[in-house]
């Protein structure tokens, strides 16, 4: 339930100071790996935002609650690729997912921090919310251990059809992973719609980032 006490946490500065020129390339370390990561300032889902900093780090921290080795993982609103290439590292199998003109930057980070590591080769696909699901990723064959998803509510039209989304993906044993910053009314929405549908619990918070991380899972009828 919601009333277990989450963890106060901090997103600590896990970015290293750069170290060349570009303005557009952030690094970070995680796990023992410098991740670079470059930004484009042409689409929301290029930049990265705090969400996926403290999903981050709370999954390099919390490596044997949340074991992603050998795991099918899914990231929808996928982004820049940091919380993908993080969850390549911890040993997963992942599939990166975003809207088609976000996918090249994304593509881009995560093949220059995965490749010619030994790590399992991660997919980059489009996805779009609520939309075509069943045909591109039919339920028969596509069965996703972890489900992440950072900052992927924020004032839009898309909530019904993001919910749809991870509703449909959340299949029995699957664990959904959700770190949001929390500011306008139309946030506490979601998250009350999905804590109606799904077990819901907070597991961390990260109050000068405004930060919650949830985990929700199916109800075992």
């Amino acid at each position: 339930s919601l009333t277990d006490s989450p963890v106060t946490l901090k997103i600590l500065q896990n970015w290293v100071p750069r170290v060349s020129h570009y303005f557009d390339k952030e690094h970070y370390t995680y796990v023992g790996h410098q991740i670079v990561i470059q930004e484009s300032i042409e689409h929301f889902g290029a930049v990265v935002w705090p969400g996926a900093l403290a999903l981050s780090q709370y999954l390099e921290s919390n490596q044997e609650q949340f074991n992603l080795k050998d795991k099918k993982v899914l990231e929808i609103g996928a982004g820049t690729g940091l919380v993908s290439i993080v969850a390549c590292i911890l040993g997963a199998y992942v599939t990166a997912t975003d809207l088609p003109e976000v996918l090249e930057n994304l593509s881009y980070n995560i093949s220059r921090n995965t490749q010619n590591k030994n790590m399992h080769k991660p997919e980059v696909r489009k996805l779009v919310w609520g939309e075509g699901l069943n045909e591109d990723f039919p339920a028969s064959t596509y069965h996703y251990d972890f489900i992440l998803a950072t900052d992927v509510v924020y004032y839009h039209a898309a909530l019904d059809p993001l919910l749809a989304t991870m509703v449909y993906f959340c299949r029995p044993g699957t664990v959904l992973l959700w770190a949001n910053k929390f500011r306008f009314s139309t946030d506490y929405e979601f998250l009350e719609k999905l804590c109606n549908i799904f077990n819901t619990t907070i597991l961390a918070e990260f109050p000068e980032s405004n930060v919650k991380l949830l985990k929700a899972t199916v109800r075992e009828n």
